[in-house]
């Protein structure tokens, strides 16, 4: 590495904007000139397609000091990245408006600079990831920075995208534990703990989401907050009174169990203060990796994502009034986790169409002149609370239509097909939604006949566009799901994986194990113990495995901070690693300020899975008491 490459790191480190992540990275992506450089050229590699990239939000994932021959790696990094993303709300509802890209480029050597530290040698990699911000001596070994502008360069290979509806993640090969935030993501790719820098990064550049850290520098407990009330959606100076009576900030959602933990009220702490500012949960991905966006975050972020895209992705065309003798419809889009609404008018008149995506002019009798139809498709989901939110742009749109009975619609030939649906290469979870779009020919729309294991689905009275798997209650196994196009020979099939991956534990040795009737198996100890999560599927993916203790929030399974193969360590007072606690039995800690009372007594530990198709497993428990040495 030269002398010269080395200042231009330092430099732009130094000057980038900062974002903490909720490890303590600190974010930078230094800008340095040059192109991405490699043995072999680059190569874009669809790895999920949900509809057309300029339709879509794109996550585009491009790695760093992987040769040719350990380009399995990266792909292996890259499922356990994305398990680990699809696994977290709202990504896992909203999926399907996600596109996902590799771009594949070999590095010359192995590895990334500075790795593990300012004396490892400098490699010659495509993206010039490193280490210590760019092997910076002033920086920390933790913040993994990347060549931005080669990024970028890569990212401009994938057709339709840019910097308006994708977002960068570069994976270094890299066991050692690090990232950054800012416009990119990075993160190294083989250390476990990284896969959740990803989405707590999403919520930064795509969310608007600020830090829920009550410290700035790692260590180093914040100061007293004493600015005005926050912008930030997550944080504010109100009491709940305060918030109720004002109809302000998280109001809607107060007193309610959060979904990181704990109850949504007013947790003092955030934006890098300790006092004088609260925030909604006491922890969530915005505070502390492993944990799940709070409801307060998740609403952000669904509004976040949904407006990346248009509900409404095509429709009859209304530039021109059309006739009164014809069929009208509208193509929308599909979450995995709900079918969208839509409600049809006439002249400010609800029609009763049941939610169906195509409306027969025909048979509503329209009287002569000039009148208007809309079709207006929202997004119900519970996730969204907020009045305004919802009637936005990105969970609310209308189209509308001038029809004039004058006018005769000149018919065609139109050959039915099936247009657009889930795909079909990858089994289903059982609680999806699943779709399959058709074309449109102005006499009708041809309807969509579903079967399971060959017994038909009824959807009558009902959008046939969508068939909510969890509504039928498949029994576990896995069975066919086929859609039929009606007076076709044309069908879809999908696999129905309705079989959850299993967990097991092992634990280290306890003083003794104590099994009761009807309750879980009870081990004592009276010090630290290890629990090892083992997931197994009976299917391809990667499984994320999680846990939690008496009742708190659901945690990521990543080994252990230091060692991904290393079985989590529990203790009375959490163990501190670089200045943050993990592994505190029953009330956690996340820096060493906090409360480190041990919690004494009998603690319950629950563990479950959810698989690549997104099913989630029952939970299975058992019982920790700790007693004192």
């Amino acid at each position: 590495m030269t002398s010269q490459r080395k200042g231009v790191r330092r430099a732009a480190a130094r000057l980038a904007a900062v974002c903490l992540l909720a490890a303590g990275l600190v974010g930078t992506t230094p800008a340095a000139a040059g192109t991405p450089t490699s043995g072999e050229g680059p190569a874009v590699v669809p790895v999920q397609t949900t509809g057309p990239a300029d339709r879509r939000f794109n996550l585009v994932f491009m790695g760093d000091g992987y040769t040719a021959a350990e380009m399995p790696a990266f792909r292996a990094d890259l499922e356990r990245h994305l398990n680990t993303l699809w696994s977290i709300e709202p990504f896992a509802s909203y999926r399907s408006y996600v596109n996902v890209w590799a771009v594949e480029v070999p590095s010359a050597e192995s590895g990334v600079d500075c790795d593990p530290g300012l004396t490892a040698p400098a490699r010659d990699t495509a993206l010039d990831m490193g280490f210590w911000g760019g092997c910076d001596p002033d920086s920390v070994q933790r913040l993994l920075t990347v060549d931005s502008r080669k990024a970028a360069a890569l990212a401009d290979l994938v057709p339709g995208t840019s910097r308006a509806n994708r977002q960068i993640v570069a994976l270094a090969h890299s066991d050692t534990y690090g990232g950054a935030g800012g416009s990119y993501a990075t993160a190294s790719g083989g250390n476990a703990l990284s896969s959740l820098i990803t989405p707590h990064e999403i919520g930064h550049s795509l969310g608007g989401l600020q830090d829920e850290y009550d410290y700035y520098a790692r260590g180093v407990p914040g100061e007293t907050y004493e600015g005005p009330e926050p912008s930030s959606v997550h944080h504010t100076l109100l009491t709940e009174p305060q918030m109720r009576e004002q109809r302000a900030k998280w109001w809607r959602w107060l007193g309610e169990k959060s979904e990181s933990g704990g109850v949504i009220g007013r947790h003092e702490g955030g934006m890098y203060s300790t006092k004088g500012v609260w925030r909604p949960s006491r922890h969530s991905l915005m505070k502390t990796l492993g944990y799940a966006f709070d409801q307060v975050e998740r609403e952000v972020m669904v509004r976040a994502i949904s407006s990346k895209v248009n509900l409404v992705q095509d429709h009859t065309p209304n530039t021109t009034p059309i006739g009164a003798d014809r069929t009208v419809w509208v193509d929308t889009l599909h979450p995995v986790g709900g079918a969208l609404a839509v409600t049809w008018k006439l002249d400010g008149r609800g029609l009763d169409t049941r939610g169906a995506r195509t409306v027969d002019l025909r048979r509503l009798r329209v009287s002569p002149g000039t009148h208007t139809l809309t079709a207006t498709v929202t997004d119900p989901t519970p996730f969204v609370r907020d009045p305004a939110v919802r009637a936005s742009a990105a969970l609310t749109r209308t189209v509308a239509w001038t029809v004039d009975t004058s006018l005769t619609t000149v018919r065609g030939p139109e050959t039915p097909g099936f247009t657009g649906h889930t795909p079909t290469g990858s089994p289903v979870g059982a609680r999806s939604v699943v779709h399959a779009d058709t074309t449109h020919a102005v006499d009708g729309t041809p309807a969509v006949r579903w079967l399971l294991d060959g017994r038909p689905v009824s959807t009558y009275g009902r959008d046939d566009r969508d068939l909510d798997l969890g509504a039928l209650r498949i029994a576990p196994g896995t069975h066919t799901l086929t859609a039929r196009l009606a007076g076709t020979d044309e069908e879809l099939s999908w696999t129905v994986d309705a079989r959850p991956a299993t967990a097991a534990y092992e634990l280290s040795e306890p003083l003794r194990t104590v099994r009761r009737p009807g309750r879980p198996v009870e081990y004592v100890y009276d010090g630290a113990f290890t629990m090892r999560l083992t997931a197994r599927d009976d299917r391809d993916g990667a499984v994320v495995g999680q846990f939690r203790v008496d009742g708190d929030g659901w945690y990521t399974y990543y080994g252990w901070p230091t060692d991904a193969d290393a079985p989590f360590r529990f203790s009375p007072g959490g163990t501190v690693i670089d200045d943050l606690v993990y592994g505190k039995l029953g009330r956690s800690r996340a820096v060493p300020w906090d409360d480190a009372t041990p919690d004494y007594g009998t603690h319950t530990v629950e563990y479950r899975t959810i698989d690549a198709a997104g099913n989630i497993s029952r939970p299975g428990s058992f019982l920790v008491t700790l007693v004192k040495p």
